[in-house]
């Protein structure tokens, strides 16, 4: 299966109910919370592969800093991978020629026009896409602006095993953040302290909790505390 850089699944298109304040765990002596700590992973039962699942995300500090932060977090939500566009043209091919001769209404070599022109397609709306990097900041949280991807990584596509072993390293994911929203409700969950503000953001993932970006962001902004809440699937009845 190929992914092009616009792609979105079939991910909820809702939100699952989830209180905005959480029961606080018990405070660590000895150091600063970490984003790690936000969220107890014992308490986090993974699901099965492929359930979506809903996070909460949540920066507290002050305002210059939050603003700060919100700045730098806003980018295209667009990772420029590679695409491959002779193995997709391949796959189209494929799987239009093998249909039953008696429902397939294209020729042979109609299967392979209609291949070639889905390959032009895909290439030109990739080269848009990848275009957006950098200038559009359409997406409130865009882990790509925060946590780049490399250069080299980007050469491969994003199921690639080099790929997913840097975004599993770096991201703690094996795919960007879907539907990701701001959330204008968000609430601190604690009394701030003058001067001090909230901000938050909603995503799906594809079964992961993003610990690693988290602590990495936690690391880079020292001055805001984050908090993680993911959300997970309603269990199916017994």
């Amino acid at each position: 299966m190929f992914r092009t850089p616009w792609d979105e699944d079939l991910a909820p298109a809702e939100a699952p109910p989830l209180p905005e304040t959480m029961p606080p765990l018990p405070k660590k002596l000895g150091r600063r919370p970490t984003a790690r700590d936000a969220i107890d992973p014992a308490s986090v039962q993974e699901p099965g592969q492929g359930a979506w699942l809903y996070h909460r995300l949540t920066f507290t500090g002050s305002a210059d800093r939050i603003a700060a932060f919100a700045a730098a977090a806003r980018g295209s939500g667009i990772v420029p991978w590679r695409v491959d566009g002779a193995r997709i043209e391949e796959d189209m091919f494929n799987l239009a020629v093998s249909q039953p001769k008696a429902m397939r209404s294209l020729t042979v070599e109609g299967c392979r026009i209609l291949a070639r022109q889905f390959r032009e397609r895909v290439e030109a709306r990739t080269a848009r896409a990848a275009a957006l990097v950098g200038t559009s900041r359409a997406c409130a949280f865009d882990l790509h602006a925060l946590l780049p991807v490399p250069a080299d990584v980007l050469l491969h596509e994003p199921t690639h095993p080099k790929a997913q072993a840097w975004l599993l390293a770096h991201w703690g994911l094996s795919d960007q953040p879907r539907q990701v929203t701001s959330r204008p409700d968000a609430r601190p969950g604690r009394r701030l302290p003058a001067g001090h503000t909230v901000l938050g953001y909603g995503f799906f993932t594809s079964g992961e909790t993003p610990h690693v970006a988290m602590a990495k962001i936690a690391a880079a902004w020292p001055d805001l505390r984050v908090v993680l809440q993911p959300r997970l699937p309603p269990r199916p009845a017994d």
